[in-house]
């Protein structure tokens, strides 16, 4: 209230309570004996657009939900959100099929959400009525801060879709699609974020004219950014980039002095274990976090690094901080790069790899797939195996039985989802280790590999049924090579070309 932005923030704060007391959200009570009332604060941020102008300020009142008791005042607090890989699927189908996409934010979406619990709460600072000083609200509806309000708030949102003729995607519940006799519409639904798809704007219109009925909703018009990524349309297709995000942390970590980088991760270097005492070991918690947002959003190309990085998050060194300073000095090199997506190739293919022993300590390998749809990634992993693995085909299998699994769940989204339903055939997935292929296609059970059994039958599983197909590439050729080891600078760009990630024309 000291500020010289004093205008705006009371502005934000009685925009805020018009909402909370539009949606007759509490009542004044007297507390009842033996209850006590949880607390609330007022939250102030300023919102910005991705070039790092002011967009708006934002003022929330936000009940002290850690002051809840479970099983007393709240139960569930399960909600769930789309997938990052669900989203991008959406804009490769929409670069494919020249779909629309339109983009709705929900107002104060938590406060939409109805309690099933008695909840009481202090009065917020600065709207007290005289004569009510000794009194508390009762909650009816939901509140920020609460535990139970995320899933209130889904419960709310998907009675109210549903009964409009949407329906669940089967694999990815906060994908809703709904087919009309003129044009069919996809809804992707956020938190409060959603995205609108379809392949006529009467669609659109419709849908946002129901959501605007049903809930106080913010037209954003067409798509412009999404969980802090940039979208950007041409006449090809989709963009998604994060330019903006990847300045910010630059900027965040600039005390390590970064310098450019060609390659995420030095392939000289072999990194151990820490035994001595760790080097501000929350700031390097903080580093991953900022990283892992990039690489499971559009930078398919450093999750190798940030997967090998975070295993010493509990106890980083000097050379851990290196390692930090070498992937943020490529992100720096490279923050222009936009994952692409064009017209072609309109069927899904996947590619898998992994790393013998690439883990120094305990002989543990690494298995990496890329998935791509449109000319770019849509699904990506690299992660460390959980068993060891005698020779390099075992570990290639138990990285074709991890790519297989991912297979069977992205075939099983695209074929729920009205566009795609009658053409998703068998996803090929592309590995470069003739001997897993052998084994991948043999039906004799060798007892040396009893130790990957299971994951040998669930991928003939996978090939019998017409789920995947497996062939053999080249390493070269293979786009998930620099999911699981360090490449050379040639080798990054042409991998990371093949997954989509190019300069915006």
């Amino acid at each position: 209230m000291a500020s010289r932005d004093v205008a705006f923030w009371k502005e934000a704060i009685n925009d805020e309570m018009d909402s909370i007391m539009s949606n007759q959200t509490w009542e004044l009570v007297d507390l009842p004996p033996g209850s006590k009332p949880i607390g609330c604060k007022w939250v102030f941020r300023r919102k910005y657009h991705t070039d790092g102008m002011i967009q708006t300020f934002k003022a929330r009142l936000v009940a002290k939900g850690f002051k809840q008791r479970e099983g007393i005042d709240y139960f569930d607090t399960y909600a769930p959100v789309a997938r990052t890989t669900s989203i991008r699927i959406l804009f490769a189908l929409a670069s494919i099929h020249n779909l629309f996409v339109h983009q709705m934010d929900v107002k104060t979406a938590f406060l939409n959400g109805d309690l099933n619990e008695e909840v009481y709460m202090e009065q917020p600072e600065g709207f007290v009525p005289l004569g009510n000083e000794n009194k508390v609200c009762k909650l009816v509806k939901s509140l920020y801060g609460l535990k139970q309000a995320p899933k209130q708030w889904h419960e709310k949102f998907d009675h109210a879709i549903l009964s409009d003729g949407f329906r669940h995607n089967n694999v990815d519940k906060c994908l809703y699609s709904k087919t009309c006799d003129d044009y069919m519409v996809i809804v992707c639904l956020y938190v409060d974020d959603m995205l609108i798809l379809s392949d006529d704007m009467r669609g659109i219109i419709e849908t946002k004219r129901f959501l605007s009925s049903t809930f106080k909703m913010k037209d954003l018009g067409e798509v412009d950014t999404i969980l802090g990524i940039k979208v950007k349309r041409n006449s090809g297709g989709y963009a998604l980039n994060q330019t903006h995000y990847i300045e910010k942390v630059v900027s965040k970590f600039s005390h390590l002095k970064i310098k450019d980088a060609n390659t995420p991760f030095d392939s000289s270097i072999k990194l151990e274990k820490n035994d001595g005492r760790s080097v501000a070991q929350l700031e390097y918690a903080s580093a991953i976090g900022s990283l892992m947002y990039a690489a499971q959003c559009t930078r398919a190309d450093i999750s190798f690094a940030v997967s090998k990085l975070s295993r010493f998050t509990s106890n980083p060194s000097v050379e851990h901080w290196k390692a930090i300073g070498r992937v943020l000095g490529y992100l720096k090199n490279t923050k222009e790069l936009s994952l692409q997506y064009s017209k072609f190739p309109a069927i899904i293919e996947g590619y898998s790899d992994a790393s013998w022993i690439s883990s120094v300590g305990d002989n543990l390998s690494t298995t990496g797939w890329v998935f791509t749809l449109g000319g770019g990634a849509v699904s990506w992993g690299s992660k460390k195996q959980t068993c060891i693995s005698h020779s390099t085909m075992e570990a290639e299998f138990i990285a074709l039985a991890a790519t297989g699994k991912e297979a069977e769940w992205l075939r099983d989204l695209m074929m729920d989802i009205p566009f795609t339903a009658n053409n998703v055939s068998t996803v090929s997935i592309h590995c470069d280790s003739q001997a897993t292929l052998a084994r991948a296609y043999s039906g004799v059970y060798n007892g040396k590999s009893r130790h990957i059994s299971i994951r040998h039958e669930y991928v003939r599983q996978l090939i019998q049924n017409g789920i995947i197909s497996i062939s053999f590439v080249r390493s070269s050729g293979n786009l998930a090579d620099p999911i699981t080891k360090p490449l050379t600078r040639d080798l990054v760009r042409i991998t990371s070309r093949g997954m989509g990630l190019r300069l915006l024309k």
